[in-house]
């Protein structure tokens, strides 16, 4: 718990209405004088506290823009009094700034105050919390430890019916008071439930979709859940691509982990490319039978290179495919971003048919880690 850093500012305000040698039609002259002390003291990351003492010789307004810092109060009077200014907790691991602007008519002051991001997590290869191999360093992770989902991640909004025939509709917030997607007690929550019109809802959310990760390894820690009908996925999509030229699957799909209800603790990874797809019967697939993997939390893993990708689970062999060096097998040599979602239905979730009793039901995840090579 970081100490509780606290800003001195002194603002003092001098008012000149009139000067030695000035016409009568001159106008008034507003002349004020800030003096900041502390501006250079971070805020923690956890939400603290930041007190402010004014001194003023008149009164002034208190303004902040800043949707994560609020103020104690609107305005000051004259003489000296406290000002409080609350930090939420920053769940990103960059520092953000907010702007608090006192003042008057006359007169504006912006004053800046940093909050410090999050440490990231002292995770190190080969340790009992990852099985990353030597000569990898931890670049980006989630651990879903703040109060919200962090800014790292977006949305997909889609209709049932969008791909594979599946039938929720993603959506983003409240549906019926319940959450699609939720962080709460250190994990991720994507929440699949029917709502009153008849609908089903869920989550589907992806990580830094803009830049993504050009090779690396990276896991993440999971809970799948329980029920036919459900297709909870663990997988990644290229950046940037050209559908009109490139289209699916020639653009590349990695499936780190899928999962149907209907053949429950059986996970499988799989890679999709114009030179192997399940729609031409010659995918590049394995399944395995996870112990449990409805009933607690396993490691889903993949150590993607240039020459190879391999997945594993629990950090036993799931899927080994090596390069043959050309695109129409290999397009996985370019920048692509995490997939995080839960499905109902479709052509692979509901191909034994749904179970809606098993409604609601949530995929719950602890963390998702990316490493690189040093």
């Amino acid at each position: 718990m970081n100490k509780l850093n606290i800003f001195l500012v002194i603002l003092s305000l001098f008012v000149t209405t009139g000067c030695a040698g000035c016409s009568d039609n001159d106008d008034n002259v507003s002349t004020v004088e800030i003096s900041v002390k502390g501006d250079d003291v971070l805020i923690a990351a956890d939400g603290s506290v930041a007190k402010l003492t004014i001194e003023s010789n008149d009164i002034y307004y208190v303004d902040s823009n800043s949707p994560f810092a609020t103020v104690s109060k609107k305005s000051g009077v004259k003489g000296t009094s406290d000002l409080d200014v609350t930090f939420e907790a920053n769940t990103s691991y960059t520092t953000r700034t907010a702007i608090i602007a006192l003042g008057n008519k006359d007169y504006k002051k912006e004053i800046s105050i940093t909050q410090s991001g999050k440490e990231k997590p002292t995770v190190e290869p080969n340790s009992p919390e990852t099985s990353a191999p030597d000569g990898y360093e931890l670049v980006w992770s989630d651990e879903f430890d703040g109060a919200n989902l962090s800014s790292d991640w977006t949305y997909e909004v889609q209709n049932s019916g969008w791909v594979n025939n599946e039938l929720q509709n993603y959506r983003k917030g409240l549906i019926d008071g319940k959450y699609t997607v939720e962080v709460k007690d250190g994990l991720l929550n994507i929440n699949c439930f029917k709502g009153s019109d008849g609908k089903i809802y869920s989550g589907r959310i992806k990580a830094k979709e803009s830049t993504g990760w050009k090779y690396g390894y990276i896991e993440a820690r999971i809970k799948l859940p329980k029920g036919k009908g459900t297709w909870p996925a663990f997988w990644m999509m290229p950046c940037k691509v050209d559908w009109e030229k490139e289209g699916w699957p020639k653009c590349g799909e990695i499936d780190i982990m899928e999962e149907v209800g209907a053949n429950p603790n059986y996970v499988s990874s799989s890679l999709h490319a114009e030179g192997h797809v399940h729609t031409l019967g010659n995918q590049v697939t394995h399944e395995m039978l996870c112990e449990g993997a409805e009933d607690d939390f396993h490691t889903y893993t993949i150590e993607w290179s240039k020459e190879k990708i391999v997945t594993y689970v629990d950090g036993k062999l799931q899927l080994s495919y090596k390069s043959d060096g050309t695109v129409k097998n290999y397009p996985y040599d370019k920048a692509y971003y995490i997939i995080l979602n839960l499905a109902w239905g479709g052509d692979w979730g509901g191909y034994k048919g749904i179970d809606e009793s098993a409604l609601p039901t949530s995929m719950l995840v602890d963390y998702v880690r990316v490493f690189q090579k040093k």
